[in-house]
């Protein structure tokens, strides 16, 4: 069973830097600790409106940066030319609306088939590893496969939220959806709103190849340090992984 592996968004480190101004706390530092703690890649969103990651968080984490950077970014031209210069490891396509708080949903692949297609083929052309942030639904992987995409990362926000019988149903789309991912070719991802009570599961995915966390390990960080949440979040993933190698 192979290591499933962890990218850490440090997007809202950023945002508390932003809320006073000035250079603290640093999200490279960020990066460094979530190195040390068991973090595979590191995650960062760079908004049209630059709410939290900035141009020169980018810069700084392509040059001083060890790990994997997956730089998750809404499909325009504007961020195309960012990605292009920097050609980071990954990107990830998102849908982004500047009225939202964060990410509401995956994107529409179905419709935008023929948008998305350009930004694929250049990217996947320089060198990036290419992946769309997909609802857990059939008929998007699908098309994500049409187009090229050789990732999806499915939203788990909906499983994440939900309660009683329908975070079940919407645990078992989960796995329906990461099943169907393995049969069309595509690399499984996950993310949005895993907390230490929500990884387990998920890590039980086998498919799945890689979990991406934010805002609840910056905000854990508050109380045990980042290094100890994301260590923790490291163990509870592994310990969910080797329970299918046991089984």
């Amino acid at each position: 069973m192979k290591r499933l592996r962890l990218g850490v968004n440090i997007d809202h480190v950023a945002t508390i830097r932003n809320a006073r101004g000035g250079g603290l706390p640093d999200p490279v530092r960020a990066a460094r600790v979530a190195a040390e703690a068991g973090a595979d890649g590191i995650t960062a969103h760079l908004r049209e409106d630059r709410r939290h990651i900035s141009d020169d968080d980018i810069s700084r984490l392509s040059q001083e940066i060890d790990l994997p950077l997956n730089l998750e970014m809404a499909a325009t031209d504007e961020m195309l030319q960012i990605a292009l210069r920097h050609k980071p490891h990954a990107v990830c396509l998102v849908p982004e609306n500047r009225q939202e708080l964060t990410t509401e949903g995956g994107l529409d692949v179905m419709r935008g088939q023929s948008h998305l297609a350009r930004y694929i083929k250049k990217l996947a052309d320089a060198g990036c590893r290419v992946s769309l942030f997909v609802d857990p639904d059939v008929d998007q992987l699908v098309a994500s496969v049409a187009i090229g995409a050789p990732v999806v990362e499915l939203h788990t926000g909906s499983y994440c939220s939900a309660v009683g019988d329908q975070r079940e149903s919407e645990f078992v789309r989960l796995i329906e959806a990461a099943e169907q991912a393995e049969n069309l070719g595509l690399e499984c991802h996950a993310g949005h709103g895993l907390t230490y009570e929500t990884v387990g599961r998920v890590s039980e995915i086998h498919c799945i190849a890689e979990l991406n966390i934010g805002h609840f390990l910056i905000g854990q960080a508050i109380f045990v340090g980042l290094g100890e949440s994301i260590r923790h979040m490291r163990e509870l993933m592994d310990a969910a992984r080797s329970s299918l190698e046991s089984a």
